[in-house]
């Protein structure tokens, strides 16, 4: 089974590169790689993991990983993936917009919040925060990397 991980974790791509194919953009965002699933999803992938695993939210980190495979596994419906990575998108976009933030808007970001723009940024966070970030994404690939379907041939 090919897998490729989709990712704007560099600690992701430090760890599998070279085990696998990694599509990894340091400028991406959460959505992009998001999007960037979808690309592959509607090229013939399939999905290994949930689009929106954990329990942090879209708005609250900037890092997602996403691994997906060339090759379906028994009994997945056809467009089941596609759906649950639209779904994904759309619930990325909820928690992007005014009335769904969960986290704190900086004094400079308010207007934005207000005007309900999609995919405002998000809150700066301190170096450390978004570390820990990298770190709870990293887990989240590693418990999903050490499941034996993953290196399925």
């Amino acid at each position: 089974m090919k897998n490729i991980m989709v990712t704007n974790n560099v600690r992701c791509l430090e760890k599998w590169e070279g085990k696998l194919k990694v599509d990894y953009k340091e400028e991406w965002s959460y959505l992009d790689v998001l999007l960037a699933a979808r690309d592959y999803i509607h090229r013939g992938y399939f999905l290994l993991t949930h689009p929106l695993a954990g329990s942090v939210k879209p708005n609250q980190t900037p890092f997602r990983s996403i691994v997906l495979s060339e090759e379906s596994l028994e009994g997945a419906e056809d467009f089941r993936d596609l759906r649950l990575i639209e779904e994904s998108i759309e619930a990325y976009r909820k928690f992007t917009s005014a009335g769904h933030a969960a986290v704190q808007v900086p004094a400079e970001q308010a207007d934005c919040a207000r005007q309900g723009v999609k995919n405002r940024s998000l809150p700066r966070w301190p170096e450390k925060t978004e570390e820990d970030f990298r770190t709870i994404d990293l887990s989240l690939m590693e418990g999903a990397m050490s499941n034996p379907i993953m290196n399925r041939r």
